[in-house]
């Protein structure tokens, strides 16, 4: 087995980079037992008792949020412990802090939360001790996780389309990191990139017709992001300066959160503005509300000299106003995404 320690956001040629309303058919296990081309197994397993924690009171920044943000839920990953000791655990709470819900921990990693547009299902990765990164999805309606996709190589970074009946994600299965899409009705998958360059992170636009993705074509070790679009299967670049990476579009297609070089930014697309929102110590990027109104982003507090801890800043784009949500255990928090 490929031995992987992975951060999110790393980006080299031996590494993945860790990255939205029909219902879905039936079932989504009775899709999985015919995913042969994946070598899928269906796991539907209950997850423990929910641990429900009321972290801090209403803010009032929260109160005035339009109701698709504070209906909506967060959905992020807290890290404890280094090297054969890392334990990670994924969480869901609301944007007050409230009601947290402990969704999936091991002795390993996680990557990559990624809610369906609906804010019904969660795909994310996980990836045990001396195992390759596999994908999985939460159904929060009956507490169950599924294996999607344990296809040879790292397989990372999914996120739904907006009709919830397929599933972009990035794999090395080939050998080299490219793009793939999986039909979640039928199990049938397509490449959709075969540069020898490293394709990762991708994520659908609203509308389904495109989606934004990171890829270091242009340069070795530079990756930059780049819009694909389905009906002519073709690739334009999205105008950033330096090193861009982990691309998400707000619902109105107006926005783009990622990452900046070191700082956890928000773009205007139409004008190509950018807000520098936070330097947040972790390489991490911001993720926007449902409404596009605000932003989320995790940052590294320190604890003492040998143990660091983490929150999640929820600033409103409108205004210079923000409030963090700490972390549960005092872990190091990452890959924060708001759903509905």
């Amino acid at each position: 087995m490929l031995k992987l320690k992975l951060h999110p956001y790393n980006y080299n040629k031996s590494q993945i980079i860790s990255t939205s309303a029909a219902p879905i058919p039936i079932a989504i296990t009775k899709a999985l037992t015919i995913m042969a081309t994946f070598s899928v197994l269906s796991a539907c397993q209950t997850m423990p008792t929910q641990n429900k924690t009321a972290v801090v009171t209403v803010n009032p920044l929260t109160a005035t949020m339009p109701t698709i943000d504070r209906a909506g839920r967060l959905a992020y990953i807290e890290e404890q412990g280094v090297g054969a000791a890392k334990i990670s655990t994924l969480y869901s709470i609301r944007p007050d802090g409230s009601d947290r819900q402990l969704i999936d921990q091991l002795n390993g990693y996680l990557y990559s939360p990624a809610w369906s547009a609906d804010g019904q299902l969660l795909a994310y990765s996980k990836q045990a001790m001396r195992q390759s990164p596999n994908i999985y999805i939460y159904d929060p309606s009956n507490q169950t996780r599924s294996l999607i996709v344990n296809s040879q190589g790292s397989n990372l970074s999914a996120t739904f389309s907006p009709d919830r009946q397929k599933l972009l994600y990035s794999s090395t299965v080939g050998g080299n990191a490219d793009i793939y899409e999986l039909n979640l009705a039928n199990g049938s998958s397509r490449q959709l990139t075969t540069l020898p360059s490293t394709e990762v992170q991708p994520s659908y636009a609203a509308d389904g017709q495109s989606f934004v993705y990171v890829s270091d074509k242009a340069r070795a070790g530079r990756p930059r992001l780049y819009r694909y679009t389905f009906a002519t299967a073709k690739a334009t670049p999205i105008a950033t300066h330096g090193y861009a990476a982990s691309p998400q579009l707000s619902l109105d297609g107006q926005r783009m959160g990622y990452l900046n070089g070191r700082q956890a930014a928000v773009m205007t697309l139409a004008t190509g503005q950018v807000v520098n929102l936070a330097e947040t110590g972790l390489d991490e990027p911001a993720r926007l509300s449902p409404s596009g109104q605000y932003a989320v982003y995790p940052t590294r507090t320190s604890v003492n000299a040998s143990q660091s801890g983490g929150s999640l800043v929820i600033r409103s784009l409108t205004g210079a106003n923000s409030y963090a949500i700490g972390s549960n255990s005092g872990g190091v928090v990452r890959s924060p995404v708001w759903g509905h």
